[in-house]
């Protein structure tokens, strides 16, 4: 899978100077290029069906891919008002003892907004000291299942975003796109929960 862009929206302190932070974004990149299809496969190619292709395993090959670089997968955080969110897809603790957290876009665009929401809460409240969403592109998109959050459509929010106050911390977008499709591979297996099967 390709990398299209990275959206800082969020990049203010020394921490993102850092030789720790270019190393966590070293290992996000690599497990995003890691993503490939079919299995075994050297590039992530799609079966070009409009709608016709699942995330969930998607996101599972980008997971494992962080966790072989010791990242924790499926962690709980505590945010405002005591609450206990969904857990992350995947946490680093760092060498302040605060995780940089991913999250992979499983979800339709209010997913999107609320994923943001939570990174940008924990950052604020310096529980954490970054975290990024990772999105697919609009070309993706089309190959995926149906209404599936998109980085056009979430875009054009960053201003929201970008006014957030911090003393230090990273807040990112990274748009990722297919390398290619063929009606040689097969369609990626969809969910059975919400929209999936449309």
């Amino acid at each position: 899978m390709k990398i299209n862009r990275t959206e800082f929206l969020i990049r203010k302190g020394k921490f993102v100077d850092s030789n720790e932070f270019n190393q966590v974004l070293q290992e996000v990149y690599q497990a995003i290029n890691a993503v490939c299809w079919p299995p075994g496969n050297d590039q992530f190619i799609l079966y070009p069906e409009k709608k016709g292709n699942g995330v969930k395993p998607i996101k599972e090959g980008f997971i494992n891919a962080l966790y072989n670089y010791n990242w924790q997968i499926e962690e709980r955080m505590s945010i405002v008002a005591n609450t206990r969110p969904g857990p992350v897809d995947a946490l680093k603790i760092l060498s302040n003892h605060k995780p940089f957290v991913v999250e992979w876009e499983t979800g339709n665009i209010s997913s999107s907004h609320r994923a943001l929401n939570k990174i940008a809460t924990v950052l604020i409240d310096e529980v954490i000291i970054g975290g990024i969403l990772i999105i697919p592109s609009r070309k993706l998109y089309n190959w995926l299942t149906d209404r599936i959050g998109n980085f056009p459509e979430i875009e054009p929010y960053f201003p929201l975003w970008r006014s957030i106050t911090v003393k230090q911390g990273v807040l990112a977008v990274i748009e990722v796109e297919h390398d290619g499709t063929s009606e040689s591979v097969p369609r990626i297996l969809k969910g059975t929960d919400g929209r999936a099967l449309r």
